[in-house]
């Protein structure tokens, strides 16, 4: 037996206002620590109504990263891993360097570092999107464009592991050229 519904309905405008409001107040607040009052007064909500959606503000985060990177990372099968790789790689690394995403990335990573909650979401996150890139190598070695016997979890650390390093460190660029250079040498292995 179906449950009445004792709630109000989640009003998908409420819901996106609360993530953009997340991302924003994490863009500007250059490292300060982001809190549900000012989230929902951003967003234009009761406080009430962003703790009845996300059971922490650790969960909010992490839901406002994931919605931001499911417009700005697409998903697609072209038939080609040399496309749809090079797409993903280039789209993850412009998306995360966009407002407000990369001050707001770099700002949860921060507070990951002293949160154990925010570490583990964090954790799900990054494992969220590997999920994303090794079914696209996944698909690859099935169509025989990649060895039967590729690594893909190496290839999928080698992946992030330049993304992550070039976006916290800053040394050299996330662009198209290393998108490309990037994708070629996964592809190569």
């Amino acid at each position: 037996m179906e449950r009445p519904h004792t709630g109000r309905r989640r009003n998908e405008a409420a819901h996106q206002a609360i993530l953009d409001a997340t991302l924003e107040l994490l863009a500007k607040s250059e490292g300060a620590t982001v809190n549900i009052d000012a989230i929902a007064r951003t967003a234009g909500v009761g406080k009430q109504t962003v703790y009845r959606w996300w059971p922490s503000k650790g969960a909010l985060l992490l839901d406002a990263l994931t919605n931001r990177s499911e417009q700005d990372v697409p998903t697609v099968d072209t038939g080609s891993l040399r496309a749809d790789l090079l797409l993903l790689i280039e789209s993850t690394f412009a998306g995360a360097q966009r407002k407000p995403t990369a001050p707001a990335l770099r700002t949860v990573v921060r507070e990951a570092a002293w949160d154990d909650h925010l570490a583990e979401l964090m954790r799900k996150f990054t494992l969220d999107r590997r999920a994303v890139a090794r079914e696209i190598l996944a698909r690859g070695q099935e169509r025989g464009e990649l060895r039967a016997d590729a690594n893909l979890d190496l290839m999928l650390d080698q992946f992030y592991g330049l993304f992550w390093y070039r976006f916290l460190i800053g040394h050299a660029p996330l662009d198209r050229e290393t998108a490309e250079e990037l994708t070629d040498a996964l592809l190569a292995q």
